[in-house]
């Protein structure tokens, strides 16, 4: 039993003289729930499309279970259940109608089928609404539906992309609580960019820009390392401020140095120090210095950036023409 659910090894995908994906790298074992995140245009869908065979890559590994998807794709298949952001239903079937036709496809037939069925419909709390019409349900029961019949062969991994998308509030708390649910017995990959949803659901994140994976932590130590440490200290009155600053400059994690309003015959001075990996390290470089200077702080006060705040920095570039 492979220990990676998920394995990715420089992969890319060319459309043209478009680069959509661009030679990423990743891993996630049996067990975690992913979000996967990135601006529209980004490679995301691209990305879970050739994890779920839909779309062949122009270079690199991608594997699921251990199986590579390019060359045993109905393998590799086998592992993963997909909702796709389109969610395509046949609106004109009912919903017991739809999954026994799922099951038939996915090579379930008979009692088999029925049990596959009857699970479904319990975990996604469709049992209500398993004699109506598909067409007639709101988007919230469809969304149901979906991940119903992705779970009907019992996958080791869900594949969703943007499964919240055009749900009311109360739909979206609904459909979260069943993806944390499944996320406790399957692994989860999900596309979304809905930031609470993340830190409610997921133990780690991707982000990619621009085709390329720009951060893959969990989300709090994400919000951490955008964090700002903002320090303000009276020099003594015979330190010059440029030479100080310069000094503070030097030290890592140090990211700009303002000088504020004259206070008697003093210069308030505040330092901004940015990252959890190095703030740490950098105040005490810093109280170091400015003890040593005879310098007196006066204030010292941590701004925690929001997951939000974090993807706008790590992605605010220009984007390629949308391709997903």
């Amino acid at each position: 039993m492979a220990e990676e659910m998920i394995s990715i090894e420089n992969l890319r995908k060319d459309y043209g003289s478009l680069r959509a994906v661009s030679d990423i790298s990743f891993s996630v074992p049996r067990g975690q729930v992913i979000g996967f995140l990135g601006p529209n245009g980004a490679g995301k869908s691209t990305t879970m499309k050739i994890l779920t065979g839909y779309v062949m890559q122009t270079a690199g590994i991608a594997k699921v279970a251990g199986v590579d998807v390019a060359t045993n794709r109905e393998a590799a298949r086998r592992h993963i259940g997909y909702l796709s952001e389109s969610n395509p239903l046949y609106e004109d079937m009912m919903v017991y109608e739809y999954l026994n036709y799922i099951a038939g496809v996915r090579g379930l037939s008979g009692t088999s089928a029925t049990a596959a069925i009857k699970k479904a419909v319990e975990r996604c709390g469709l049992g209500e609404k398993i004699g109506a019409d598909i067409g007639e349900l709101s988007k919230g029961y469809r969304q149901r539906v979906g991940l119903a019949q992705a779970l009907l062969h019992e996958p080791e991994l869900l594949i969703l992309d943007e499964p919240t998308t055009g749900l009311d509030p109360n739909q979206v708390v609904e459909i979260r609580e069943l993806i944390k649910e499944l996320g406790r017995e399957k692994t989860v990959l999900m596309s979304t960019h809905i930031m609470p949803e993340v830190q409610a659901t997921c133990s780690r994140v991707i982000i990619i820009a621009n085709g390329e994976l720009v951060a893959d932590d969990a989300p709090d130590r994400l919000a951490q390392s955008g964090s700002k440490i903002d320090i303000e200290f009276l020099p003594q009155q015979n330190v010059l401020i440029d030479t100080l600053r310069n000094k503070l400059l030097k030290i890592d994690g140090v990211e700009k140095v303002d000088t504020l309003e004259t206070i008697k015959d003093y210069q308030s001075v505040r330092v901004h120090i940015s990252g959890q990996e190095t703030d740490e390290k950098a105040r005490r470089e810093m109280a170091t210095l400015l003890l040593g200077e005879g310098c007196a702080i006066t204030k010292c006060e941590r701004e925690t950036i929001s997951l939000e705040d974090v993807f706008r920095q790590l992605t605010q570039t220009e984007q390629k023409t949308p391709q997903t």
